[in-house]
């Protein structure tokens, strides 16, 4: 898909399996969440920024130990 074309789409369509669907449907009961789109998309959020913050975490490192060895520490 073009990037225009999903620059004009507030949303878009992801297909997962129907079971898994299901399951889902079964654990959001009784939650504050009102769809398992809902869900999916928090679900999403979280994993995705707890991505980014390992691979900042790991380039800082890179970075301290990097100076630690110009240095002649490491």
């Amino acid at each position: 898909m073009g990037k225009k074309t999903m620059e004009k789409r507030k949303y878009t369509t992801i297909t997962i399996p129907a079971p898994l669907f299901q399951r889902l449907q079964e654990r959001i009961k009784n939650t504050g969440f009102s769809s398992v789109s809902d869900y999916v998309t928090y679900i999403l959020r979280e994993t995705t920024s707890e991505m980014e913050m390992r691979k900042a975490g790991k380039k800082d490192t890179e970075g301290v130990l990097e100076k630690l060895r110009a240095l002649g520490y490491a």
